[in-house]
């Protein structure tokens, strides 16, 4: 070039290089800004080093899917990587006179690469560019109208930025082709032929300058080297605020990537002194608040909505999208560094270190979305450049639990029956062990040097499903000789759901146990039938001091039938498997599952979404214990469906149901267990059983050994042994609303009756098992009820023989579960004969309960959000049983609209209205017997102790209420002669249920050494005060069930007023607790508690919760 050519390009060069340089100097002041990384991110500099280049350079994520779009997107990656040297050797030309020929062979491998990869980059972005604007692929760039978008998304900016970064380097790309056939033009007329390493470019010079002049052919060379070398030089200014920054940011992403996997969640060092700060800053709040390597994932993130196609949240239409989140930040970030001038060289106020103005809900994601996630990992597996999404999500859940009290409020429930009773269910501790009965399971005491320590879980030791696992798994640790022992009732939940939901601090006391007690025994090998345990002991207490070798029992029998201690027979079943993600994907578990069922002589039919692209359940991430958010349909549905077609789909599906042949979805999580039975959708495929793989390999080692134990279809089988008998679904069932609360979503699915294992071995001889219909017109999930017992939950009143009310014909109801008490025994269930005569009240009817539903619920409603709700235990008060107006339900009849029938999580749906009671509420209860009954006065509650600290809020005193003495005096239990004694805990009168008016509660029962007395009417035992926060996890279901308002809870010797409800309806005056007449005398002078609608404990200040933080409630936005 002339001299003058070669000044004002190294001027030019100079400026837009300048400033280039100054928009990366302050991207990294943004970054900067972020909080302190919690995890070590710069160690092992040589290996992070290879692994981003390796990861670079093979482009190993982005080919993960899509994988036509990945080859276009290769090629403008490599021809941009390719270019970097391109624009060097081509900007020294300009100014020495030298060129690379093809006469050599490094000179030809260059020229013919660059030649190549030029072509390459247009067909790239020619190619994306008709897939982003004109294509019907063009979807994959569009959001869910829930989800919250940036003000400049929704002016299109996304839209002009790809139509900027696109036209550049078609521009820059173009110009360097049309100057280097210039020079190949001219060469040619130097040496009489054409470069035969250049092909493509060759073509287009002789297409193009075969008869231009020499000065024509200078004219576009001199364009060419100003085109491509000065739109660089320009475009550098632009660069940092643009999406094809990525092609920087990625790099270091890969070199900046976490030390563990994606099932550990980053800790908080110091939570417990954070806390008692006046302004605690936990979690994330705001933009600063995000560690500074999620700061950079804004920048790194390419915007291609992969994340968003494979999370289950938005598949079934809910607000969340990981992809919005990720560009509403850097639209953020670049709207608070924007200044009035782009020719402004100063930093912004937040470079500087002020504080950002929104929160990150108000422009980056919503409430709903951050409680739509389940936490499943797709979005961060599926990520090309390793952006880390989900703990996004998790430090604003931090945030929310933990410093601001908002969340929803069915998740109290699980707080705190992890806090009291250190399982979510809130059922005692005691029973812990209960799971095993008829069993020899060694507990550590017993055996103190196993092994093998089995890890039970809370959902193996209270959920009925999961519970024929831990049976199974301990039989075949049996059959392979296995020194194993497992903890009792020195297990505590190991806190996940607590994590997940944001409750650290909650999770943090439950670890620190989990984490002395592990130490204490000092396990050699810990095996876990849940997955969520095995992640939490085995990664995340390294976090606290535990490290243990922990692995999934899929894994460990897998050792056993390779080892030949376990030996299996062929099982006749049609098998596909459902990874669960914390198995799968966290963990990276696929093969010893699928291993152990093919000992089964069984071929697998793979999901189309399988192994590391497993779909979700739909539990994790504490969604099991909360309402799943509005949206088009539920996750399990979607993967249910899937199975159920790729069942049908079977190349000898017609024969195999001709046969009888079994159907089967085998799993390795409980949760996905209970949540793909749930499925409304599986309600009508009886033939498809859900089962565990532990559950499996009994059945394979049973029917080799001898034994017949073959898959069975859903369904009460008439007597079958309790491991046998079929699966009842234990998590919600409700259909889904659609936005506007109309159309084929809020049309009611049919529950289906059955008895589970449970309530096979704790059938009581008074009570025996009976079904009943759901209403035509509730498809809601029906209550877990926990067995009575110690210090648990309120038991509902038994009824003589109840007969089985007809099934509607839409489906049948579904019987809740009801575990066996502590003094229970497995009997046959007592005929109506065997029991005392005395009139029997009736069941309701499904239409009498159809009709109190319909007038608890507005007409038509919408889904609410959660965020209406206070997050306050508001709707998740202590369980109110008191009987409907219409008569007391059986004990064994679950699927009625008692407060007994309360779940162990919320139904999801539409939430019934509490505003007013069912119409039924009004009427007097129906009397027990014609015996005249004793008025007896109900003494007050005592204050109950809290088993465990708090996990959040001050520690602000109240005073505890008056306790005034209860007598502690059992009363005589009648029983018939050929059936044993009834346990105090289940006693209600068989001579008919005492009677509780509306409105009011009747307090937890104790058990009691009642002594037997045939021939007897049964009178209820004396009534102390109970622990009152126990029953919480049916609470919320109870009250709305029965159309009651929130229930208020008594004041706890903790001195911090529990919550009650901002308003109570008026109640009628309360009905005398009353006792039979033909009861000894000491039973009628036994007092029975009956605590007031109206509370009597102090209220707490408006606009404050009720945990005596002082800490200002949750208020909706208007």
């Amino acid at each position: 070039m002339p001299l003058a050519s070669k000044l004002l390009f190294f001027l030019f060069a100079l400026i837009f290089g300048g400033l280039g340089l100054w928009g990366f100097y302050r991207l990294y002041l943004r970054v900067r800004r972020g909080g302190r990384a919690t995890e070590v991110r710069a160690d092992q500099l040589g290996a992070r080093l290879l692994y981003a280049l390796r990861v670079t350079l093979t482009q190993e994520r982005t080919f993960r899917r899509r994988s036509t779009i990945s080859v276009l997107h290769s090629f403008i990656f490599y021809g941009f990587v390719y270019y970097l040297l391109v624009n060097v050797v081509d900007g020294l030309e300009g100014y020495i006179e030298f060129s690379i020929r093809s006469s050599n062979p490094v000179g030809a491998l260059y020229n013919l690469l660059a030649d190549l990869l030029s072509f390459g980059v247009l067909l790239g972005v020619i190619s994306l560019v008709f897939r982003r604007y004109v294509s019907p692929q063009k979807r994959d760039f569009q959001f869910n109208q829930k989800t919250l978008l940036h003000e400049n998304i929704k002016q299109r900016y996304i839209v002009r930025d790809s139509a900027i970064v696109s036209s550049f380097i078609t521009f820059h790309v173009g110009s360097r082709i049309v100057g280097q056939a210039a020079k190949l033009a001219t060469e040619h007329r130097i040496d009489g032929h054409w470069d035969a390493w250049q092909p493509l470019t060759g073509a287009v010079a002789r297409l193009l300058f075969s008869g231009a002049s020499e000065q024509a052919l200078y004219g576009w060379r001199v364009f060419g080297y100003w085109g491509a070398l000065g739109s660089v030089l320009a475009f550098l200014a632009y660069f940092p605020y643009t999406k094809h920054i990525h092609i920087f940011m990625a790099p270091v992403n890969y070199f900046l990537k976490r030390p563990v996997g994606s099932g550990v969640l980053p800790p908080m060092p110091n939570l417990a002194a954070a806390m008692e700060s006046d302004e605690p800053r936990l979690g994330a709040e705001k933009l600063e608040d995000l560690e500074w390597p999620r700061m950079l994932d804004a920048y790194a993130c390419i915007q291609c909505n992969r994340c968003q196609d494979v999370c289950p949240a938005n598949a079934t239409g809910k607000a969340l999208s990981p992809a919005a989140l990720e560009i509403n930040k850097r639209m953020e970030l670049n709207v608070i560094s924007a200044h009035a001038s782009p020719f402004t060289l100063r930093t912004s106020s937040f470079e500087q270190g002020d504080a950002t103005a929104r929160p990150l809900l108000e422009f980056a994601i919503s409430p709903e979305a951050v409680w739509g996630c389940t936490t499943c990992g797709a979005c961060m597996q599926v990520c090309p450049v390793q952006d880390e999404q989900m703990l996004d999500i998790i430090d604003i859940r931090r945030n929310l639990v933990m410093v601001q009290g908002e969340f929803p409020p069915q998740l109290q429930t699980a707080f705190r029956g992890m806090e009291r009773a250190s399982n979510p269910w809130g059922i005692s501790r005691d029973k812990r062990l209960e799971w095993a009965e008829g069993l020899r399971v060694p507990t550590i005491d017993e055996n103190p040097t196993p092994d093998v320590i089995y890890w039970v879980g809370c959902a193996a030791a209270y959920d009925p499903g999961a519970q024929k696992v831990a049976r199974s798994f301990v039989q075949l640790l049996d059959r392979a000789g296995v020194n194993y022992a497992v903890l009792g009732k020195k297990e505590a939940c190991t806190g996940d759901s607590a994590r997940r939901a944001g409750n650290e601090f909650l999770y943090q006391s439950l670890a620190e146990e989990n984490v002395a007690t592990l130490n204490s025994v000092n396990p050699k090998l810990i095996v876990a039938t849940c997955p969520h345990c095995m992640n939490a002991i085995g990664h995340e207490y390294r976090q606290l001091g535990g490290n243990y070798e922990t692995i999934h029992h899929t894994e460990y029998l897998e050792r056993l039938i390779a080892t030949g201690k376990l030996e299996t027979a062929p099982l006749d079943a049609d098998v596909t498997y459902h990874d669960p993600c914390y198995l799968g994907r966290h963990n990276g578990v696929y093969d010893a599952p699928r291993h152990v069922i093919e000992s089964l002589g069984v071929e697998i039919l793979e999901l189309e979404r399988s192994r590391e692209n497993s779909f979700c359940c739909g539990a994790g991430g504490a969604q099991f214990w909360k309402e799943e958010e509005e949206g088009d349909g539920r996750i399990s549905d979607n993967r249910f469906n899937e199975i159920q077609a790729r069942l049908d789909a079977a190349s000898h599906n017609a024969q195999a149901h001709a046969e009888g042949r079994a159907q089967v979805v085998a799993v390795g999580c409980p949760f996905c267990k209970a949540m793909i039975n749930s499925s409304p959708a599986k309600q009508s495929r009886d033939d498809i059983v859900v089962k565990d793989v532990a559950e499996l390999l009994l059945e394979g080692v049973t029917r080799r050994s001898g034994g017949d134990v073959s898959v069975q279809p859903t369904g009460p089988l008439p007597g079958a042994t309790p491991l046998q008998q079929p699966e009842v679904v234990s998590a919600p069932t409700a259909t889904l609303p659609t936005a506007d609360g109309h159309g084929v979503l809020n049309a009611p699915e049919p529950l289906v009756v059955g008895e589970t294992a449970a309530e096979v071995i704790n059938a009581q001889p008074a009570t025996p098992p009976t079904a009943q219909a759901a209403p035509a017109d509730v498809a809601a999930r029906r209550a877990w009820k926990p067995k009575a017992g110690a210090d648990d939950v309120t038991p509902a009143p038994a009824q003589d023989a109840a007969a089985p009310a007809p099934t509607p014909a839409e489906g049948p109801a579904r019987k809740a579960w009801k575990p066996k008490g502590g003094d229970d025994v497995s009997a046959a269930p007592v005929t109506p004969a065997d029991l005392p005569a005395s009139p029997a009240p009736a069941a309701p009817t499904a239409q009498n309960v159809a009709a109190q539903d319909a007038a608890a619920q507005p007409a038509a409603p919408a889904r609410p959000k959660w965020g209406a709700a206070k997050a306050t235990p508001s709707t998740t008060a202590p369980a109110t049983p008191a009987a409907p107006a219409a008569g007391p339900a059986p004990a064994s009849a679950a699927v009625t609209g008692t407060p007994d029938a309360a779940p162990a999580r919320p139904k999801w749906g539409a939430k019934a209205a509490s505003a007013a009671p069912a119409p039924q509420a009004e009427a007097a209860p129906a009397a027990a017997g014609a015996a005249q009954a004793d008025v007896v006065p109900a003494p007050a509650a005592e204050p109950a102790a809290a088993a465990r600290p708090k996990w959040g809020g001050a520690k602000a005193a109240a005073p505890a209420a008056d306790a005034q003495p209860v007598s502690a005096a059992p009363a005589p239990v009648a029983t018939p002669d050929v059936a044993p004694v009834t346990p105090p805990e289940v006693v209600a009168s068989t001579a008919g249920p005492s009677e509780v008016p509306a409105g009011e509660r009747r307090k937890w029962t104790p058990r009691t050494a009642a002594p037997a007395t045939p021939d007897a009417p049964v009178t209820p035992a004396p009534v102390p005060a109970m622990q009152a926060e126990t029953a919480q996890p049916q609470a919320g279901a109870a009250e709305a069930q029965a159309g009651l308002p929130p229930q208020p809870a008594a004041t706890g010797a903790t001195g911090r007023p529990r919550w009650a409800g901002k308003t109570t309806l008026p109640t009628a005056p309360a009905e005398p607790q009353v006792t039979s007449s033909s009861a000894p005398p000491e039973a009628q002078a036994a007092p029975q508690e009956v605590i007031p609608a109206v509370p009597t404990a102090p209220q707490p200040p408006e606009g404050t919760d009720a945990t005596g933080s002082g800490r200002k409630k949750w208020q909706p936005k208007k």
